[in-house]
């Protein structure tokens, strides 16, 4: 139903529809006949693997645009999304002309939020725009009070900062200057003092409840959607 959704979404527009994949892994590389300018990912339920999805996508074709389609986003998503390299959050319950709109604004290399996230930004409802859960992950409806909770260490506070902008051990092992074996203690530990199953999902509870750093010191080429 969601191919047949976005195909005729589509129909009529300055799109032409590429290819239809469910698993990314399966996508060519790279892809037959012209590269894609655009994915849209169906979102589903936006969790972990909605971002593996975009990750793989933006290592395999750096120069395409990445737009997520789904029913609703809370901003622990949308930062996430962003960090791993969406350029567009687009609302499947939209209209077809504003959705297409969205979609050709993203295409052009503009930056696409739904009104329901511009808002808490600019309210700065952060914490009333937070997910209640995440693949089980229960969160607090108070920062400050669960970060007390969970008792990270300034340096596991600062890994985890890493992990929100989804940056690999190795990666975060020459950030702080330690050495990559440390940074895997590290994050054991914190996905056992937050109660976090995975990086993902510890990464969505830093979105929630850690304070910011400042806080501390003509017709496309084709389209390919993946489900």
């Amino acid at each position: 139903m969601i191919d047949t959704g976005i195909r005729h979404l589509l129909e009529g527009s300055c799109y032409a529809v590429a290819g239809m994949v469910h698993d990314v892994a399966a996508l060519p590389n790279p892809c037959p006949g012209a590269e894609p300018d655009l994915f849209i990912i169906a979102g589903g339920n936006c969790g972990e693997q909605t971002l593996e999805t975009v990750r793989l996508l933006r290592t395999r074709h750096s120069s395409a645009r990445i737009a997520v389609i789904a029913d609703h986003f809370d901003l622990a998503f949308v930062r996430l999304g962003h960090a791993a390299g969406v350029h567009g959050f687009c609302l499947s319950g939209s209209s077809r002309d504003v959705l297409i709109k969205s979609l050709e604004l993203i295409s052009l290399g503009e930056e696409i939020l739904p009104p329901v996230v511009m808002t808490s930004l600019l309210n700065g409802s952060e914490a009333a725009s937070a997910p209640k859960s995440f693949d089980g992950l229960a969160f607090s409806g108070n920062s400050s009070e669960a970060h007390k909770k969970a008792k990270l260490s300034p340096r596991e506070a600062e890994v985890l900062r890493h992990l929100m902008e989804g940056a690999a051990n190795k990666v975060i092992a020459r950030e702080l200057d330690v050495a990559e074996v440390t940074v895997k203690v590290h994050v054991k530990t914190i996905l056992r003092k937050i109660g976090a199953a995975n990086r993902t999902q510890a990464a969505m509870w830093a979105s929630a409840h850690l304070p910011g750093r400042e806080g501390l010191a003509g017709r496309r080429q084709g389209l390919s959607v993946s489900g």
